[in-house]
């Protein structure tokens, strides 16, 4: 399963996300979204878990959980249209 990542901190890595992520299972791929010009994050990204349980597990604990001093925004990611 695919989750989206909102309202993250300007400051977390991927490595950060995937350590909030790994106490549910395993995690597979990891991006934080960044500008194209400056580089900085635009405070979304998205995760990768190959256990669709485990993932839902994460979006049930982690969503409205305040992670380096914002409230994530954790849900199912959508396909693209």
């Amino acid at each position: 399963m695919n989750l989206y990542f909102r309202n993250l901190n300007y400051r977390v890595r991927e490595d950060d996300l995937k350590s909030l992520l790994e106490p549910y299972g395993e995690v597979e791929n990891v991006k934080i979204v960044k500008d194209r010009d400056t580089g900085r994050s635009r405070g979304f990204g998205f995760a990768e878990m190959p256990d669709d349980n485990a993932a839902r597990q994460a979006i049930e604990e982690l969503n409205e959980k305040e992670f380096q001093g914002r409230q994530l925004v954790v849900n199912e990611a959508l396909p693209r249209k």
